[in-house]
Order: structure tokens, then C-alpha cells, then sequence
């Protein structure tokens, strides 16, 4: 494996405004199309605000006034980001990748659970709604007798020309107040959930950590993979 075939790990410190973070993402996705710049793995975190994907309902947003609101210009509805959330930009070649896009959300997907795993947390998907999904049987169960479930994970991709940008977020101390403002993913039955919430003492750093080791698992570097699948379109 070659240096240049696997991603750029870059972690900013502090609090990255989210304009400034799209502006990035938009040069750095034009210069790894051009091959010009390797993938790029981007872990920070933003001050408060929603955030609108392309599915969003305008009657979600509960709070509009609460904290700016940007049009993320992603896949997904609305999502809250803040302090005490990592979130990371996901920059990849997918031409280089297989040109699968659901298996890479799916890909996406597992790397989050894999991430929760390494804290002994058990991630899950649900049918119908993105994101990962913690089971809580610390709380009571809901009315149709089904044991409650919380967020931890949000996931937002977008693709352009086969680069994927935008990416996922993990609750590891956020103010969960906070996701009051929105009905976080237009669902409203479930709750939100983070790392500490659950009891669980980690910090930022032990989730990057975490991230950098299981996409390795996941992911592989582009010189690993089949580049003759070929699957949905991209924009």
C-alpha cells in the first residue's frame, strides 16, 4: 500500500463555522477529481446550528430562530451539530472505490457501528430510518411494547462526479437539548442519545481514535478494492 492511496486524517481544533467547512469540502472534492489531492477524512466539530438536507420538511424545524440554519445541500433532512459532536467529513474517490453508491452508505453505515463497538456500545440500523440506532432498556418501553431507541449517529452524504463529501456525526457529549430545536431526521418518536449519556467516559480523542482504526476495517485504501463494480449513478 502506497502512502497516497490512503486517506489524509486532518483534525481541526476548535470550532469550525460551517460555511467555511462547506467552502473546504467544495475545493478539496474539485482537487481530488482532478488528482490532485488524496482523500481526505475530516474530523471537527461546529458551533450550534441546524443543518437542512435535500429532504427536509420545513415543518421540522421547530425552533427557527434557535441557532442559524444552513442548507447543507446533502442528502437527509434536518440535523443539529455542536460542541461535544465529532463530526467527519468523508472525502472520497468512489470512481477508485466501485461506483456503488449504496454500499457505500452502507460501508458508512457499518463504520460508525464498528467505531460505537470499540466502546462496547452496539450500534443498529432500522429500516426506514438513517442513521445508528442505540436500544435503551434503561428506559421505559413504548406504548406498543417495543423497547426505546435512541439516535447516537446521523449520516448525510453527498456525491459529485463520484467524490463523496459531507459525511457522519456521533453524539459524544453534546448538549441534548439541543435537538429539541428540529425533529432530528423527521422522527419524532424516538430520542437522541450520546456517548456520556449512556455513561460512557470518552472523549473526543478516544473517538477519533476509534474512527482512524475501524476505517482501515471498513474501508481498506483504494489499491484493495474491485474498481469493476459499478452501481448507482452519481451527480
Amino acid at each position: 500500500m502506497q502512502a497516497n492511496d490512503y486517506p489524509e486524517f486532518v483534525t481541526s481544533p476548535g470550532q469550525v463555522p460551517y460555511p467555511e467547512a462547506l467552502a473546504l469540502m467544495e475545493q478539496r472534492v474539485a482537487a481530488i477529481r482532478a488528482g490532485t489531492a488524496r482523500e481526505l477524512i475530516w474530523f471537527l466539530e461546529h458551533p450550534p446550528l441546524y443543518t437542512a438536507g435535500t429532504s427536509a420538511n420545513p415543518r421540522d424545524l421547530i425552533s427557527p430562530d434557535r441557532f442559524p440554519v444552513y442548507d447543507a445541500r446533502r442528502g437527509g433532512q434536518y440535523t443539529y451539530h455542536g460542541p461535544g459532536q465529532r463530526v467527519a467529513y468523508v472525502l472520497l474517490d468512489l470512481s477508485r472505490r466501485g461506483r456503488d453508491v449504496r454500499h457505500f452508505v452502507a460501508q458508512v453505515e457499518d463504520w460508525v457501528i464498528k467505531t460505537l463497538n470499540e466502546f462496547n456500545v452496539v450500534g443498529e440500523r432500522r429500516p426506514g430510518r438513517v442513521g445508528v440506532w442505540v436500544v435503551r432498556p434503561d428506559k421505559p418501553v413504548a406504548a406498543d411494547g417495543r423497547p426505546c431507541e435512541d439516535k447516537i449517529a446521523a449520516i448525510g452524504l453527498r456525491i459529485r462526479k463520484w467524490v463523496s463529501f459531507h459525511g457522519l456525526s456521533i453524539n459524544v457529549e453534546p448538549d441534548l437539548s439541543h435537538f429539541s430545536g428540529i425533529v432530528p431526521c423527521g422522527i419524532s418518536e424516538h430520542g437522541v442519545t450520546s456517548l456520556v449519556d449512556l455513561g460512557l467516559p470518552v472523549t473526543m480523542q478516544d473517538v477519533d481514535v476509534a474512527l482512524e482504526k475501524t476505517f482501515a476495517q471498513v474501508f481498506g485504501a483504494p489499491s484493495e478494492i474491485d474498481e469493476s463494480s459499478v452501481g448507482q449513478s452519481s451527480d
